[in-house]
């Protein structure tokens, strides 16, 4: 089973920058609107949640993650604390 996350903005670059330092590399996405990432293990969403979060107020990229096929949660600052808790008790492994 995979679990998804989905970067969005609608500024050109921010993906890049974001990213970048999030992977502590240089990608080249600066053309791209959109990214998406699949993960074997649903617990490493939790890391680029949390970075997220704490980093909201300086990109405008906008967060989806798919745990279950077809259902998206939109990740914001009510309810990400929340599933990053959730992610730790549905996957205790």
């Amino acid at each position: 089973m995979y679990v998804t996350v989905h970067l969005y903005s609608q500024k050109e670059g921010e993906l890049n920058t974001f990213l970048s330092k999030f992977y502590n590399t240089h990608l080249e996405i600066y053309e791209n609107l959109s990214w998406e990432k699949q993960y074997t293990n649903p617990i490493e969403l939790a890391e680029i949640v949390g970075v997220f979060l704490d980093n909201m107020d300086d990109y405008l990229i906008h967060m989806w993650i798919c745990l279950d096929k077809n259902v998206y949660i939109h990740i914001n600052e009510q309810n990400g604390n929340e599933i990053i808790k959730y992610l730790y008790e549905r996957f205790p492994y």
